[in-house]
């Protein structure tokens, strides 16, 4: 700088003023701040932080109280809404906007607000979810009753059969490395990941959850496996795929080079999990699981690779493929029994026998949905909902894997909005 102000003085020209900030990035600042103070009033808000550590400092030094939080983020958000921008300015204004509209529904409902699970859904992740009749559904387990026949609950029947399939706790550790190495090697031919990035594997208990991401910054995750029940050895590649490649990890990762340091935008280094970024989060880590394998690739590797390091019988392996597929479509279910159930139409026991039947599940998986349900509540939608809307968008981008991986780089390497999915 202080050669480029000489040359400047030497030729009589008059060095310019410094740049001041634009709007947007002011507008970033103050966003991160209401999000940093806000997780301080609810523990687990902000899933992940990696701006500057002094941000954060502040936040707990000097938290608002959510009276005034809601007050400045209504204030923001106006700011936001008066703004004039265009091309990536106007996605990042429009990112902006969304984020903030969840992060009012959010404090509104820390101070008591009560919305039904439809609502709650649109406010915080930006769709609203069609709750259809669990009886709608019954199409769907009368066609797996056939995949898996005999006596006995249906229920009973598939989780027993599923059983066959669970990872040994002593092999579970070289099957996910197994796993998440080939996740990571699909992915890599296909999206140019960030020099230097990694992650930690790391297996935990007491969770609701079966696998989470959490990330550092500088292209770092930690990535943790539930073993509170068995794992099945088709979810060892949901999970590789989900957490990791091009699942959370490289998501996060590319938004931090493509935006974060690539373009300043300082919003993107944190993660508030109630958020419409939450959808593009899960609906793109789960379909990346079939853009990773595509149509029979993945039961391709596991009988190839993952049946002999877990020590599994492949021999009725195309039969789970199929029995997994089918119950996709019973995604939906989950949604209607939570909506009931959080709305105190269904008692917990209630809930949870009608998550066992429709999520065809044993008595502790359908546990441990429900603790999930407890903790999360609309999040669920992000899943199901999310991996339709995501699936819909990239495949509408061409039929090849080229043009897919195309637009799936694009998805994660953007500020996407759920109403984005739906152009």
């Amino acid at each position: 700088m202080r050669r480029l102000e000489l040359a400047l003085a030497l030729l009589g020209i008059a060095a310019a003023a410094p740049v001041a900030a634009a709007p947007l990035d002011d507008m970033a600042r103050d966003y991160v701040a209401l999000v940093l103070e806000y997780g301080e009033h609810e523990e687990g808000y902000v899933d992940a932080y990696y701006g500057p550590p002094e941000w954060a400092e502040a936040a707990r030094a000097s938290k608002r109280s959510l009276g005034r939080l809601t007050t400045d983020t209504a204030a923001l958000r106006a700011r936001v809404a008066a703004e004039q921008a265009t091309g990536m300015d106007e996605l990042r204004r429009k990112y902006l906007a969304a984020q903030l509209r969840a992060l009012s529904a959010r404090i509104a409902m820390k101070q008591g607000l009560k919305l039904d699970f439809a609502s709650e859904a649109e406010e915080l992740f930006g769709v609203r979810p069609v709750l259809k009749p669990l009886a709608s559904y019954d199409p769907v387990l009368a066609k797996i009753d056939k995949l898996v026949p005999g006596p006995g609950a249906l229920a009973d029947r598939v989780d027993a059969f599923r059983k066959r399939y669970e990872i040994p706790s002593d092999r579970l550790k070289p099957v996910m490395e197994a796993a998440i190495a080939e996740c990571k090697a699909r992915t890599a031919k296909n999206l140019p990941l960030p020099d230097g990035e990694k992650f930690d594997l790391e297996f935990v208990s007491a969770k609701p959850w079966s696998g989470y991401n959490w990330y550092k910054g500088g292209y770092h995750s930690l990535i943790q496996i539930n073993t509170d029940l068995p794992t099945y050895v088709a979810r060892a590649v949901d999970l590789g795929c989900h957490e990791g490649y091009p699942g959370h990890h490289v998501y996060n990762a590319l938004l931090e080079r493509e935006l974060v340091k690539g373009r300043g935008w300082t919003e993107f280094a944190v993660y508030p999990l109630y958020s419409p970024q939450s959808l593009i989060a899960e609906g793109s880590a789960n379909y990346g699981i079939d853009l990773a394998f595509p149509k029979d690739e993945q039961i391709a590797f596991e009988t190839k690779t993952i049946y002999p390091i877990a020590g599994l019988n492949p021999a009725t392996a195309k039969a789970l493929v199929e029995l997994n597929r089918s119950t996709r479509a019973l995604a939906g279910a989950s949604y209607t029994v939570a909506n009931d159930y959080l709305a105190g139409r269904l008692t917990r026991d209630a809930a949870k026998a009608l998550i066992q039947r429709y999520e065809l599940s044993s008595p502790a998986r359908a546990e441990q949905r429900m603790k999930f349900i407890d903790t999360y509540r609309s999040y669920i939608i992000n899943y199901g909902l999310g991996r339709d809307l995501v699936q819909a968008h990239v495949e509408s981008a061409g039929k090849t894997q080229a043009a897919r991986w195309q637009a799936m780089t694009k998805l994660l390497s953007e500020p996407t909005l759920p109403a984005d999915l739906r152009k």
